[in-house]
């Protein structure tokens, strides 16, 4: 790492498909700038980075094998990196933790940064009142279904996974965000009671696919980062500082 100071960079939602689609290559070239040209001393990968990951199969770890060894370039250099697991990429633990040794947690984390209380999650249980998404959340991650996405053949895992993602980013995009503004209304009241729960500095989320960025009357800072569907971003933090880089293309 090339700074004491922490330097943490949040993206969320990427959906990497096809790994030779231009969202694919924009972020591999985006991970190929990390350490490199864009200092950076942790690396948060809020959930939805795949639009589909299961398990340790060995189909996703040769069709993405040039992301993950950029991230393991990254990790192999000092920076620490963790994988939240979102309604996309399930079960990560077997792979990305105990084998790669990234830090992957399935639900919410707070973290402290240079004094500052950093609160991070996917997003998905923003909404209180989302029974049937809450419910299919919760059943996913049971130990039946853990063991069941590991030992079903592979290609039936594939397939069950390639039409629960597209269901899953429907649901997200045109039934649960009716409205921008809708969806901000629902995170900001989430936002406002987390903090009276436990005050923090940074509530950092995603899933949601819009971009919000709120300070609320306590000081507490809730951003959402919303998608490179529509916007290729990825937000910096460092000491007390929170800033919007867009990603381009060479």
């Amino acid at each position: 790492m090339k700074s004491s100071k922490v330097k943490a960079i949040f993206v969320s939602d990427i959906h990497v498909g096809e790994i030779n689609s231009p969202r694919s290559l924009l972020f591999l070239n985006f991970l190929k700038k990390l350490g490199t040209e864009i200092e950076l001393t942790h690396f948060f990968m809020v959930g939805d980075i795949f639009d589909l990951w299961i398990g340790r199969h060995s189909y996703f770890i040769k069709k993405y094998k040039g992301i993950i060894d950029e991230l393991c370039r990254l990790k192999a250099s000092g920076v620490e990196i963790h994988y939240f697991e979102g309604n996309h990429d399930l079960y990560l633990r077997d792979y990305w933790e105990r084998e790669l040794g990234f830090q992957v947690h399935p639900g919410p984390e707070e973290f402290t940064f240079e004094g500052f209380k950093v609160c991070v999650e996917h997003g998905d249980q923003v909404d209180p009142e989302d029974y049937g998404y809450r419910f299919l959340r919760w059943f996913l991650r049971t130990p039946f279904m853990v063991v069941v996405a590991r030992y079903l053949p592979e290609k039936v895992v594939v397939k069950i996974g390639e039409s629960a993602s597209s269901h899953s980013r429907t649901y997200t995009s045109e039934v649960k965000t009716v409205s921008d503004e809708e969806a901000k209304s629902k995170l900001r009241t989430f936002a406002e009671q987390k903090y009276k729960k436990s005050s923090y500095d940074f509530l950092i989320t995603g899933h949601l696919h819009i971009n919000d960025d709120f300070v609320m009357s306590g000081g507490g800072r809730s951003i959402n980062l919303g998608t490179w569907l529509h916007r290729p971003q990825y937000l910096q933090l460092e000491g007390q500082e929170a800033q919007w880089f867009t990603v381009e293309s060479d």
